[in-house]
């Protein structure tokens, strides 16, 4: 065996090199030192004598800061808190519901005398789930009405929004007529002249 032959060998094999740099690249066997330019042996050979704390602190320079997640806008809006409650207590009671079916199912199968309870339970439950699904959509519906820009005429926010304005108007006309007897010196007490 010549001394090409142990050198590819070893370095297929990832075999340390002088400096510490592990060469782990594949080498065609048939090629020789002889067949590669002078000056791309002298590139590998200076590549070959680097500390790998260098090579590394090269490679970390390179690559850029990326942060490990991108914050993209929310689609949607958040949903109000009473109707996320409601809809929070319906798939609490959708998920019990289910289990308590599959429970059942099981029992009647293995043909314990839980099978019967738990039919009953599930079929009550399942009136329960369907409230709470219910719950939700007319939750939703009470909000939008109340709070939502509803451009409707049967709307209730148009009304509530007209009494809050005209609330606001007399409490600004109150302040500043409580303003015009303290400038007046009066101290709430009208004149008779």
């Amino acid at each position: 065996m010549g001394s090409d032959t142990l050198m590819g060998t070893a370095e297929r094999r990832g075999a340390p090199r002088a400096g510490g740099v592990q060469v782990t690249g594949h080498r065609d066997p048939g090629v020789t030192d002889h067949d590669i330019p002078a000056a791309e042996a002298e590139t590998r050979t200076r590549e070959a004598d680097v500390p790998a704390t260098e090579v590394g602190r090269g490679i970390r320079e390179q690559q850029y800061y990326r942060p490990l997640w991108v914050e993209e806008p929310a689609r949607r809006r958040r949903l109000p808190d009473p109707v996320r409650t409601a809809a929070v207590r319906a798939v609490l009671l959708i998920a019990v519901t289910l289990i308590q079916a599959m429970v059942a199912f099981l029992c009647t199968l293995a043909g314990s005398w839980l099978a019967f309870p738990m039919v009953i339970s599930s079929v009550v439950s399942t009136i329960v789930a369907t409230w709470g699904a219910l719950d939700v959509w007319v939750t939703r519906q009470v909000w939008n009405q109340r709070n939502g820009v509803v451009s409707m005429p049967s709307s209730t926010a148009r009304a509530l929004r007209r009494e809050r304005r005209r609330a606001r108007r007399q409490a600004r006309a109150a302040a500043r007529a409580q303003g015009r007897i303290r400038r007046r010196g009066g101290a709430g007490q009208l004149s008779h002249s």
